[in-house]
């Protein structure tokens, strides 16, 4: 066996970029580096105006602290309520997103007008900011909790419906026709060929969500979809800014273990 190591000479170097393809690439650069040049020139964002702000911005952040933890002890109801909030839409999104994300799968629904039609609707639930659809919901039952269920569970439902069912056209379609040609039906072959496939996929993306929805929630609360976000939009209003200090480093605790037990749950899973 030659085990005879090569001197530099003899290996061979990587190949390089083609001369047409750096040339696209230097003029992507330079085309996105023109939209940041005209975006900043027409929004009136550049650096030196950031600079500018800075003492400005220091100066806001000095009314924040020291925090009035006197006002922790009375937020726990509203926390709580945000917490549920976030737990009831995100169950009620996962189980519809279950149908309609089977309709939306090309590889499972062979009728392209009923995968179109679900598709679009998908998408235009994915383009409505969820602050809006709270907004509309408050005006539509009043101030309250149910508004900003109902506006969670729309804007879970785009997102879940979305990304289960491109999970589900990834997936191995050798069980499924082994089970067709068995005869097994499509609720069997569903069962049987696509739940194993997807599930841990389906409860990682639902935990997912669910991180997302605390977070939401909070800022729903500022347009009186309750929560935790109704008490820091009202010490905000009223120019408490230690307290409202004090519920926004609450509600960053809260988030971080929130999201920590969803990331080990959802490492533990796939």
């Amino acid at each position: 066996m030659n085990l005879e190591k090569k001197t530099p000479a003899q290996v061979k170097a990587p190949p390089l970029l083609p001369a047409k393809k750096k040339a696209q690439i230097t003029a992507i650069f330079f085309v996105v580096l023109g939209f940041y040049i005209w975006s900043a020139y027409k929004t009136e964002s550049t650096i030196p105006d950031l600079i500018s702000g800075l003492p400005d911005m220091q100066r806001v952040i000095s009314y924040f602290f020291p925090p009035n933890w006197e006002v922790v002890g009375q937020i726990f109801p509203s926390l709580a309520e945000t917490v549920q909030m976030a737990i009831i839409s995100t169950t009620i999104a996962a189980l519809i997103s279950i149908p309609l994300c089977l309709l939306a799968a090309s590889n499972i629904t062979t009728n392209k007008f009923v995968y179109t039609v679900v598709r679009f609707c998908l998408n235009i639930l994915r383009t409505i900011p969820d602050i809006v659809l709270a907004v509309v919901f408050v005006g539509l039952f009043g101030i309250g909790v149910l508004p900003g269920i109902l506006a969670l569970i729309i804007f879970s439902l785009g997102i879940l419906a979305k990304l289960i069912s491109e999970t589900i056209e990834a997936i191995d379609m050798n069980p499924l026709e082994a089970m067709k040609a068995s005869g097994a039906g499509s609720i069997q072959t569903i069962g049987f060929a696509v739940v194993p496939q997807v599930l841990p996929q389906y409860i990682s993306l639902t935990l997912y969500v669910f991180e997302i929805n605390i977070r939401a929630s909070v800022v729903l609360g500022l347009v009186g979809a309750g929560g935790i976000g109704t008490i820091l939009n009202s010490l905000l209003n009223f120019r408490n800014f230690e307290a409202a200090m004090a519920v926004i480093v609450v509600i960053f605790v809260v988030v971080v273990v929130i999201e920590y037990i969803s990331k080990k749950l959802r490492e533990a899973l796939v």
